[in-house]
Order: structure tokens, then C-alpha cells, then sequence
């Protein structure tokens, strides 16, 4: 058997382990039941990828998010490791082929959702393979007080049926005790190997900062702080306008959200990597399999959901080694936000049967059918139709969806269909007067012969492409060709599919999750109270506070947290004392306002507030229409 040492030379060029990497993959090897928690940069892959390549045999790694699987076996592949994933929309014939390749075809790894653990066909090729190996990432998914429980994670224990003689690793970057204690319930581990690698991170240094003016704290930060940055932000929204505001500010910025189309997500992401743009502002929906290591600073601009999200977004920084900082810009109304974000949205069990119900009926299903049906869907137009809250009606499909009753998923496509209904000639006699029209005309008659015959399917992406046009201005353009009576123009737009993978049985259906669904709706409570609790309390070291919530007990002072750094300032009134003088000294010069004097003299909000708000108790400074401060005898 190859050494660890030397697969990981000469797969990923590394010459030696990170903490805790090197005991797992033996623990591994030796066939013990692993359970690995490693932080977010830990490496945690390698930990099965290795003794997987070590061992003669396939590995099968279980997984919840499609875009990591792609990711990884695309990374496997770009190294000439024989790699594959089983994502939806793979026919029976096409999933027949793919599993003989993994019993004939020297596979080394077959990414797996929990969800296709379910089909016969999967389980019993499974039974064929020379399996060495499985590894379940994201474990915490099995945990009913995981941040992200899946039943269908239950699933897994079926693999342990079908290779009994096959150890489990587990890897997860984030899990409280009760969580992790769970999983080797969950997963029926025997004598597990057990690896908890400390989540301290000695060069991270965990700010929060109370703000009424959080765009302004951005800017200085970021002015002070030169280097490549993430601002995490609610919504989509907030992603293009704190971009445009970074940008007016002169500070390059780019934006990421789910929303993008994938050419665009690319090339923001590009610019990114390659330092192009200093700043990244995303949504939550950026970050998984990011690993850049010059990040200085990441900062949330609004408040994450839970410390356990916070913490995978925060550890985003400083995975060089260097000093790096994770920022929460908090104000007053944050709590209200946050409350209105992640509690208020939360369906209640009757509101999930109520959707159910109405979807069904949407799609004229009756009790009893309706298994493995796939539909085009309008999400938007289903919500006006039944009078449902967008927000609350997504939450519940997204419940429907990881309880394994319905697949759903994110479309955003336009199928457009045209056919010129008017002659060639008359077509090149418009034209003339209409000449801003002809490129796209034109692009479109020679991609597609038979549009004055026929009606026609056109990807409105590749006429763009071709008439060097916005997809949006060419829809535009067809829109107007359709009112002129020159052509006939459907356009169906779909933003998501459906697809039901039970029978209709309505509240026998949501009879069976209603107690998951109130247990998540409980701990997402709580997630909420203890995050709210984290940046309210400005008494203990921030570092100790995130270690304690996952259950660290040999935790000591961080020194480099916004709350120890207040503690060592202090007690000082010399300093105080020299401040007062000094801005004293600055306003006979002129007026200044407190950011100026913040700026010129190079101290900190707290302690310069502190001194203007004494300076004015004793009338030796006095506040202008304009919001400066000017001293009271000038």
C-alpha cells in the first residue's frame, strides 16, 4: 500500500499534513469508524480522498450539495482520478450505465445524494462494488439538532446494510456535542476513532462594532485594510448596491448571489481569485469550496442566522497564517431584521399541508399518484394563485424538498419559441426602417433556416451571444417584432421543477415530518437567541464565546478581539486626558466633524466620543447646523 505521505506529493503537491490530518487518514486506513471535526480550511476531504486512493476499491462519499460534488469530482478528474457523481436528472438508462461503470470501470470515488440511496437500482449495484470506503460530509445533515438536518440522511445507515464489512468516516466543520454524539449514534459507529480539532484560531481576530453608519465603517476598514475581502449581505439586492457603493468610493468591489447566471458568476469570481477586485459582497450563497488564503477581512454586514454559519463565513480569513479580521457591523435595528429574516418566515405545519395540497392541485394530481412526475414551474404565478407569502411558501417547499417529498429545482430559463409570419422580402423591407433591429434579425435567420416555415425553439442565449446583444434587450426586441405583426413569439418562462417523489396523500404526507418540522423551527429559535446573545455581549472575549458554544472548555482570552482590546485600553485617564488636548488643539484650526476628527488624529470612535460628549457637558465645544464641532469661544 502506497504511503499517505506520497499520494498527497503527488496528487496536490503538498509535502506534509495540516493538524489532525494525518492521524485520520491512518484511523482510516486501519479500517476504524472516523468521525473527523476539522474547522472550515481544515482539509477536510483529503481525509477520505486519501486512504480511498490508498486502498484498492471505490469510495462512496455522501453528500448534500450538488455544487460541492461537482466541484470535488472535478478536481479529482482535472488529477486524473477517476471520479463521478449521480446528480438529478440522469435517466434510468443513463444511472444503469454510470453504476456498471463504477463496477467495471477502476472508479475510485461515486458521490452519492442521500436521496439516491432510496432506489433499488442504486442499492443493489452498490452491493456489486469492491467499495473501500464510505464517507458522509456534512455529517451534521443527520443530526436533528444539525443547523441543516436532512432525513434523508437516515438513508445511509441502508449503505451499512449493503457493505457491512466497510468502515465510515464522518467529516463535518461545525457541530455542537449533542450534534456530534448524534451522528455516532446515527451512523451505528463501533468504537469510534474520534478526532476534534481545536476551533481557536490565534490570528483571527472577531470584531463586532455597534454602527449607525455601517457603510462609512465599511469604507474606513477597507481603506485601511488593502486586501482581497468578503461582505456578507441579506439579500441580492444589498449585493449590487454595496458593490456600486464600494466602487463610488474607489474601492474595486464585485458581487455574487444565486440569482447569477453561471457565466456571470464565473467571471465575478474570476476577478476575485485573481485580485482584479479587492471585494466580494455575496449572500450566503457564496462561499462553499472557496479556498483562497490571502482573505484579510470578512465582514457581515448584516447578521448571520446562526454562530454556526457565522463561524464557516468568518473562517473564510487568514488561512495563510496571517493576522486577519471577522467583522459584524451591528446597529438597533438589527434584532428587529434578523427576527423578521429567519423566525417570522418560519411555516408552521399547517401552512406546509396547505401548500402541499395546492401544489398538488396545481397540477391536477390526484390522491394516490402523481410518483417521480416532473413539472415546469411557475413559482411566482402559484403563489398569486393560492394568495401564499413568497417567502413563507419557499420555506415550505424547501421543507417538502429535504424531507424527500418533492425535488425542487431552480430552472430560471426562458423557453421562447418564434416563427416569422410575413415574407422574406416584406421581412428585408421592414428592416430598412427599422435598422437597429437588423443585427438580431439577422443573427437569428442564420442560426435558425426554417423560422418562416415552422415555429421554431430559439435559444435566446446564443442569438445574444451571436448579435452581441443583452438577453434582455433581445427579448425586448422580439416583443416588438411580435406587436408590428412580424412574427408570432411564445414566451414561456419557468423559474423552477417539480417533481414529486411519493404519491399524493396529502396529511398523511406532512403528518410524518410535523414533528421535524417543529423541532427545526425550535432550534432555529434558539440559533437566533444565542447569535443575537453573541453580539450583545461585549463582556467576554469573542474568540472564548464561539469556542464555548461548541462545547471547548481549555479556552483562555484571544488579546486580539474587539472586547480584549477594549479591556486593555481602558483605565486610562492619561489618555483621555492627552485625547481632549489634542482635539482641542485640531478645532482651532476650524470646525471639524467627529469622522474628521476620528481621521486627523488617528483614535478610536469610542474614546473620541467619549471626549466630545464631555467637551460638550462643559461647554468648551458646541455642535454646528451642519453637525461639526467648533470650540465654544471662537
Amino acid at each position: 500500500m502506497e504511503h499517505p505521505i506520497n499520494i498527497l506529493e503527488r496528487y496536490w503537491n503538498f509535502t506534509e499534513f495540516k493538524p489532525n490530518q494525518e492521524a485520520i487518514i491512518n484511523a482510516v486506513i486501519e479500517g476504524e469508524d472516523t468521525f473527523a471535526l476539522l474547522p472550515t480550511g481544515g482539509g477536510k476531504s483529503l481525509c477520505f480522498q486519501i486512504p480511498a486512493l490508498a486502498k484498492e476499491g471505490i469510495c462512496i462519499v455522501i453528500s448534500p450539495l450538488i455544487a460541492l460534488m461537482k466541484d470535488q469530482v472535478q478536481a479529482l478528474n482535472d488529477k486524473d482520478i477517476k471520479a463521478m457523481a449521480l446528480t438529478s436528472g440522469i435517466s434510468y438508462n443513463q444511472l444503469d450505465t454510470l453504476l456498471d461503470n463504477c463496477i467495471y470501470g477502476n472508479y475510485k470515488f461515486l458521490y452519492l445524494s442521500p436521496e439516491r440511496l432510496q432506489q433499488e437500482l442504486v442499492q443493489d449495484r452498490i452491493k456489486q462494488m469492491n467499495v473501500n470506503l464510505i464517507a458522509v460530509d456534512e455529517a451534521h445533515c443527520i443530526s436533528q439538532w444539525g443547523s441543516d438536518f436532512r432525513p434523508a440522511y437516515k438513508n445511509i445507515a441502508i449503505l451499512r446494510q449493503l457493505q457491512p464489512t466497510v468502515n465510515v468516516i464522518a467529516l463535518t466543520a461545525s457541530a455542537k456535542p449533542e450534534v456530534v454524539n448524534d451522528i455516532v449514534k446515527e451512523l451505528d459507529f463501533i468504537q469510534p476513532k474520534i478526532f476534534k480539532h481545536s476551533f481557536y484560531r490565534p490570528n483571527l481576530a472577531y470584531m463586532v462594532f455597534h454602527e449607525n453608519d455601517k457603510y462609512y465603517r465599511l469604507e474606513t476598514i477597507l481603506k485601511k485594510h488593502k486586501a482581497s475581502s468578503i461582505i456578507y449581505v441579506r439579500n441580492r439586492k444589498l449585493t449590487l448596491e454595496v458593490s456600486s457603493f464600494l466602487e463610488s468610493k474607489k474601492i474595486t468591489a464585485t458581487y455574487y448571489h444565486g440569482g447569477l447566471a453561471n457565466n456571470e458568476k464565473d467571471a465575478n469570481m474570476t476577478q476575485w481569485m485573481h485580485n482584479q477586485k479587492q471585494v466580494m459582497v455575496a449572500t450566503n450563497a457564496f462561499g462553499m469550496g472557496i479556498d483562497k488564503a490571502d482573505v484579510k477581512t470578512v465582514i457581515h454586514l448584516n447578521l448571520p442566522e446562526s454562530i454556526e454559519s457565522y463561524f464557516q463565513e468568518a473562517g473564510r480569513v487568514g488561512r495563510n497564517g496571517e493576522k486577519a479580521f471577522a467583522v459584524i457591523l451591528k446597529n438597533n435595528s438589527d434584532e428587529v431584521l434578523v427576527k423578521n429574516q429567519f423566525l417570522n418566515v418560519l411555516p408552521t405545519v399547517n401552512l406546509v399541508k396547505q401548500v402541499y395540497r395546492k401544489l398538488c392541485n396545481y397540477f391536477q394530481i390526484s390522491y394516490g399518484e402523481g410518483e417521480y412526475q416532473t413539472f415546469d414551474f411557475d413559482f411566482n404565478t402559484f403563489c398569486k394563485t393560492y394568495d401564499f407569502s413568497a417567502i413563507l411558501c419557499y420555506n415550505a417547499l424547501l421543507l417538502l424538498d429535504r424531507n424527500s417529498v418533492i425535488t425542487l429545482s431552480n430552472q430560471f430559463k426562458n423557453k421562447v419559441t418564434a416563427q416569422y409570419i410575413i415574407s422574406s422580402a416584406a421581412l428585408f423591407n421592414y428592416l430598412e426602417t427599422h435598422q437597429d433591429f437588423s443585427l438580431i434579425v439577422k443573427s437569428m435567420l442564420r442560426m435558425y433556416g426554417g423560422i418562416f416555415d415552422h415555429e421554431t425553439k430559439i435559444n435566446t442565449h446564443k442569438v445574444a451571444e451571436k448579435a452581441s446583444v443583452t438577453e434582455s434587450a433581445l427579448i425586448q426586441t422580439l416583443q416588438q417584432l411580435e406587436r408590428d405583426d412580424i412574427m408570432t413569439l411564445n414566451l414561456a418562462k419557468t423559474d423552477a421543477q417539480v417533481t414529486f417523489i411519493e404519491p399524493r396523500e396529502d396529511d398523511k404526507t406532512i403528518n410524518r415530518m410535523a414533528s421535524i418540522i417543529e423541532q427545526q423551527n425550535k432550534l432555529k429559535q434558539q440559533q437566533v437567541k444565542a447569535m443575537l446573545n453573541y453580539i450583545e455581549n461585549d463582556s467576554a472575549c469573542k474568540s472564548m464565546q464561539l469556542l464555548a458554544y461548541f462545547g471547548e472548555t481549555d479556552i483562555k482570552p484571544c488579546g486580539i478581539c474587539s472586547v480584549c482590546i477594549k479591556k486593555t485600553k481602558t483605565g486610562k485617564p492619561e489618555d483621555l486626558k492627552s485625547l481632549k488636548n489634542r482635539i482641542i488643539e485640531l478645532l482651532e484650526n476650524g470646525d471639524k466633524s467627529s469622522r474628521q476628527i476620528i481621521a486627523a488624529l488617528n483614535t478610536s470612535d469610542d474614546s473620541t466620543k467619549k471626549v466630545l460628549k464631555l467637551l460638550l457637558e462643559h461647554n468648551v465645544v458646541t455642535i454646528t447646523q451642519t453637525n461639526t464641532y467648533k470650540l465654544s469661544h471662537l
